[in-house]
């Protein structure tokens, strides 16, 4: 069974998820809360599989709540919710630990696939609008060829170019292709990679290669 919480601050958009969520005989709603302190609470008390967090709240909104849940060393998972499907809070709250995000006016169907990807320990990088996401992060990146930073000297030569890869935008298949390999070798590099950098998905491994220069602007 997936526990889930749902934060939001309209009483009427929980009770529209908790309708359709708890209709699926996998996944059960327990708890909700109207604001982001609220949610971070019910966390520290519930251990919920994945919470569905409203980026935009009153008082501790979702990205300072998504802060303090990642940094509290809990295992559950943020489902950010937006009315925008690309703004600076949707980036914000994926530097913050969320593993994606989705629209409030999903489809039902997209809704329940997307807690069930989040509660096995996938990104959710399938919708579009993710893709667009790490596609605005991405599209004006090349690669950076300098030595790695101190930070990644636990990983392998090909372990830091998968790295590479995946804050490129590439999939399984599309870095199998490039390296010559297996989809199923580079699954195994990846899940390495973020095992030993302590990430979460690759979401966060395209944040912090990022940030770490391992990509960097065109234009530099």
């Amino acid at each position: 069974m997936i526990s889930v919480v749902l934060a939001d601050d309209q009483a009427l958009v929980r009770g529209g998820f908790r309708m359709i969520l708890d209709a699926e005989t996998d996944i059960e709603v327990v708890g909700e809360a109207g604001d982001g302190g609220e949610a971070a609470d019910l966390v520290q008390r519930l251990q919920p599989d994945v919470v569905l967090m409203d980026v935009r709240m009153p008082g501790v909104d979702g990205i300072e709540a998504t802060r303090r849940i990642v940094a509290s060393g809990s295992a559950t998972r943020v489902i950010v919710l937006t009315t925008h499907d690309v703004d600076d809070y949707v980036f914000a709250a994926l530097r913050a630990g969320a593993s994606g995000f989705l629209l409030k006016d999903v489809r039902p169907l997209q809704l329940v696939e997307a807690v069930r990807i989040v509660a096995r320990g996938d990104a959710l990088l399938a919708p579009t609008v993710t893709r667009r996401l790490l596609d605005r992060l991405t599209e004006s990146l090349t690669l950076e060829t300098d030595a790695a930073p101190a930070d990644l000297g636990e990983l392998t030569e090909r372990e830091l170019e998968v790295l590479r890869l995946v804050a490129l935008g590439l999939s399984n298949a599309e870095i199998a292709a490039r390296l010559v390999v297996t989809e199923a070798t580079v699954k195994t590099h990846v899940s390495s990679v973020l095992r030993k950098l302590r990430l979460r998905d690759r979401v966060q491994a395209v944040v912090l290669a990022y940030d770490l220069r391992l990509v960097r602007p065109r234009s530099l």
